[in-house]
């Protein structure tokens, strides 16, 4: 049979994924998909364990068990500045991926263009493309942002932004300024902002996070994305959720209906122990990954790699013009070469990146000592 043309032949399989498989294959050290080699939690095990001997094997409610709504509730209040009414503002999805897609099928008409700051995580175009949108895309730069530059992407055809704080790949964290400057933006021309902000803990050297929902006038014109996957290291439950207002959820959840159903129903019960850990789980959290973070930096410095400590996330995203290979040529070298697996630059970029490589340091810290140790031998 002659297949015709479709829009799943604009955009390729993910990058990162890939690396991964080839990782498996060559026995590398997989510093390339975002996922912890270390235990959750032992609180989120045991819940976990309660809740499938508790019998909670069925389907939740749709957007999600009551009791979890009413804990993320709680939670973004208290870490967020935001309000959100546990019945009508909130949808528990399968991870944030799902809640990105949901809200822009939701959303975002075909033809209209969604602002996507770059470098980006790479579900984020094709994410665009499955809704029938246009992708705009406006550089991240390496400081403050460009506001000449963003203010002449918005134009009557934008129907959303993408705002992702703090930044995957980059590590970049968007200030209030910023933020408030993009929000302004948001209401001079009747557009959504579309926030993933699932490395809100993780954060260093002073910065904070802000949501731009918590922002005045945002309130009816955010979509605030999260996700249990990296603050409790679980990306395998694939529990996450979405926070806007009652006319805006009603649409994300007819979607969420019709692509998933609801996320895992015993996971959505433990997810309210993960909600519940006190205070210091999240200093505990930040100052684990900055000692991962310095000693990846370190040891990439070590090795010729030209880069900087991210302010937030667990990526380091480096330059590797000095090596004299493109990237995806770069990255199968470390893999089959060297035993470390790393993401191509170009894979978070619609165009260029090809001098860039993405390591995670989201690992044991005797899995980066000895990816550092291999890295030594890349000369």
């Amino acid at each position: 049979m002659m297949l015709s043309s479709s829009r799943a032949d604009s955009f390729t399989e993910s990058v990162i994924r890939e690396m991964t498989r080839l990782a498996i294959a060559h026995k590398a050290i997989n510093l390339a998909q975002g996922f912890p080699d270390f235990p959750c939690p032992d609180e989120l095990k045991k819940a976990a364990c309660e809740a499938i001997n508790g019998d909670y094997n069925q389907y939740a409610i749709t957007w999600g068990a009551q009791d979890l709504r009413q804990a993320i509730a709680r939670k973004v209040k208290g870490y967020n500045g935001i309000d959100a009414d546990p019945e009508t503002e909130i949808t528990v999805t399968c991870g944030s991926t799902e809640a990105m897609m949901a809200s822009m099928i939701a959303l975002v008409n075909p033809g209209d263009e969604v602002i996507v700051p770059e470098p980006f995580y790479e579900n984020y175009g094709p994410d665009a493309v499955i809704s029938g949108a246009v992708p705009r895309y406006v550089p991240l730069g390496n400081g403050p942002l460009d506001e000449e530059i963003w203010k002449a992407a918005f134009s009557k055809k934008t129907r959303a932004v993408i705002i992702n704080t703090p930044n995957n790949p980059t590590g970049k964290v968007f200030s209030r300024n910023e933020l408030q400057f993009v929000a302004d933006l948001c209401a001079e021309h009747d557009v959504i902002a579309i926030t993933d902000e699932i490395y809100e803990h993780i954060l260093y050297d002073g910065h904070r996070h802000v949501s731009i929902g918590s922002l005045a006038g945002m309130e009816d014109r955010t979509v605030t994305i999260n996700s249990l996957s990296k603050t409790y290291s679980v990306t395998g439950w694939r529990v996450g959720y979405t926070i806007a207002d009652a006319r805006l959820t009603a649409r994300i959840r007819k979607i969420h209906d019709f692509l998933t159903v609801g996320a895992p129903a015993p996971l959505q019960h433990a997810a309210v122990a993960a909600l519940d850990l006190p205070s210091t789980y999240y200093n505990e959290l930040a100052r684990d990954y900055d000692r991962r973070r310095k000693i990846l930096y370190d040891g990439l410095r070590k090795a010729g790699f030209s880069c900087q400590l991210p302010d937030g996330a667990y990526y380091i995203f480096t330059d590797i013009a000095g090596f004299g290979m493109t990237d995806v040529a770069f990255a199968r070298h470390l893999i089959e070469s060297v035993g470390v697996a790393a993401v191509p630059g170009s894979s978070f970029c619609h165009e260029g990146g090809e001098t860039k490589i993405r390591f995670t340091f989201s690992k044991k810290e005797e899995t980066l000592r000895e990816a550092c140790r291999r890295l030594e031998n890349l000369g």
